[in-house]
């Protein structure tokens, strides 16, 4: 036995020595010494992911080679690096790695978020770009927002005449939900008028488990033998999810093109393009290319919609408030800003944001210090490339850390202090890779548009109409609790007053 752990102990020194060496010779960017057999530099990584990255990447430098388990990953924390990437390299960058959510909940690597890039990818983004995000569609649909904001307004309004506290994630999440479900189906099923209970139920059920494993890591992705030997249960439960989510959004597809194929088509008229939900747009298109637009098309566009603008969104408007409430000079900067521009004889509008300039400035710095996706989408490279000067090997997942480069101190002056002065002036440019919530090349979010539009619509209106408390004199926690979206660990939880110039127009909602 002791020789056995000897020459155990002589194959794994062997191992590391000349992993190392070989890296040294291929020009491979820096990384740690000591990458295990197995399980590489996992060992090395804590969570949260983005803060143990930076750790990391402060040691060894901001370009970064890992070994996740079986997977290299590069890792860039710093502006150069992340131009590289994404501007110089953008198509060699631009294809997605096959992770297990790419599998299930990305149709097989069909979906606008995971499929690689090609003629079928850059189909969908046109789609999403001219027909379902424009600013013509997004217009369109803005009653519907209207709405939605109104009845959180009344929900709050109903909570502090009870000098009730209000849990502001639900209400943010809620409101959210709400307002894609109705662009996409004309549905909602949260709070007040909710039509098909036992939908509204299974489409929340739906929802809640989404949730739970949207932000779960899948160790199989980088150990395949936890995979192999059956260790790993995540295959399965994304597969249920998947089926289930599947099948939720066919049935809507199969209900519209029952109840409403008589009104498909009808683009030339004004009236029916302003009654068109998102599925009828898409519908509209089957009609005339059936052979691509089929129905797996269409479910695929309305789950990456429905999942990518909602949970980014209501998480930006959580951190803003709570961000706020520990700054109340900045909060009622805010509002006498509003006051100024919009008044009290009416209610906030979407439009008024582009009038709002601190107001843009608060969300902005919010975006910088808990960006809803800090280390982007992953990428994968398709060849060999340089970044840094290091080759970087074909088939190497991309990690952008963004939440390093847009809180690095050599950047940003006090880059943990909520300062939204700093962004006066400075309308949303990426400054150097400096600042890029939303991604950007090929692969950066098409949905910025509407993601902005809310965000600035609820939080004005919900500045414009109420007085915000902390719940005792302790600040808020602004811990980050885990998930890839960097939600915060613990709800905001506050209590909110109708400013009294406000009540009458809260009383008509």
């Amino acid at each position: 036995m002791e020789v056995f752990y000897l020459y155990l102990s002589i194959f794994i020194a062997l191992y590391i020595f000349t992993n190392h060496f070989l890296r040294k010779i291929r020009n491979l960017p820096p990384s740690p010494f000591l990458s295990l057999p197995i399980l590489g530099h996992l060992y090395l990584v804590k969570k949260p992911l983005h803060r143990g990255l930076a750790k990391i990447s402060d040691r060894y430098g901001h370009v970064l080679l890992l070994d996740f388990g079986s997977r290299p990953v590069l890792v860039v924390s710093s502006p150069s690096a992340a131009e590289e990437c994404l501007h110089r390299n953008d198509i060699v960058f631009a294809n997605r790695p096959d992770l297990l959510a790419g599998k299930y909940l990305g149709y097989d690597f069909t979906s606008l978020v995971w499929s690689p890039y090609g003629d079928h990818w850059r189909n969908l983004r046109k789609i999403s770009s001219l027909e379902i995000l424009s600013s013509h569609r997004l217009q369109l649909l803005h009653t519907i927002r209207v709405d939605e904001v109104k009845l959180m307004l009344r929900r709050l309004f109903t909570a502090s005449k009870g000098k009730q506290s209000v849990e502001m994630k639900t209400m943010f999440f809620e409101l959210m939900l709400n307002v894609m479900m109705r662009m996409i189906a004309g549905k909602r099923y949260y709070g007040e008028n909710v039509g098909e209970v036992e939908e509204a139920k299974r489409f929340r059920e739906i929802v809640e488990e989404t949730m739970r494993l949207g932000g779960a890591s899948n160790v199989g992705d980088f150990l395949p033998v936890l995979r192999w030997l059956k260790l790993e249960k995540m295959d399965k439960r994304l597969r249920v999810l998947q089926k289930n989510r599947d099948q939720f959004m066919q049935e809507l597809i199969k209900e519209f093109k029952t109840k409403n194929l008589e009104m498909l088509g009808n683009d030339s008229s004004e009236t029916g393009e302003m009654k068109k939900t998102l599925i009828e747009v898409l519908l509209t298109l089957q009609e005339k290319e059936p052979e691509y637009y089929k129905d797996d098309i269409i479910r695929s566009l309305m789950l990456v919609l429905l999942s990518a603008g909602t949970d980014t969104s209501m998480g930006t408007m959580e951190w803003a408030l709570s961000l706020m409430m520990n700054h109340p000079s900045t909060l009622k900067t805010a509002q006498e800003e509003i006051d100024k521009v919009v008044g009290t004889d009416r209610l906030f509008d979407e439009s008024d944001v582009a009038n709002l300039p601190y107001l843009r400035c608060i969300i902005n710095e919010t975006l910088r210090m808990f960006p809803a996706g800090p280390l982007l989408v992953p990428h994968q490279s398709s060849e060999n490339c340089m970044v840094g000067g290091y080759r970087v090997p074909k088939n190497t997942m991309l990690l952008v850390n963004l939440w390093a480069i847009q809180n690095d101190p050599k950047l940003w002056e006090d880059p943990r202090k909520f300062k939204p002065e700093r962004f006066e002036g400075v309308e949303g440019t990426k400054d150097g890779y400096k600042w890029m919530p939303f991604g950007t090349g090929r692969r950066g979010c098409p949905g910025e548009n509407l993601a902005m539009r809310m965000v600035g619509f609820a939080l004005g209106s919900v500045i414009q109409c109420f007085d915000w408390e902390r719940i005792g004199q302790e600040i808020i926690d602004l811990s980050e609790g885990p998930g890839l979206t960097m939600p915060k660990d613990k709800p905001l939880r506050a209590n909110c007053r109708p400013r009294p110039e406000m009540v009458h127009l809260l009383s008509q909602i």
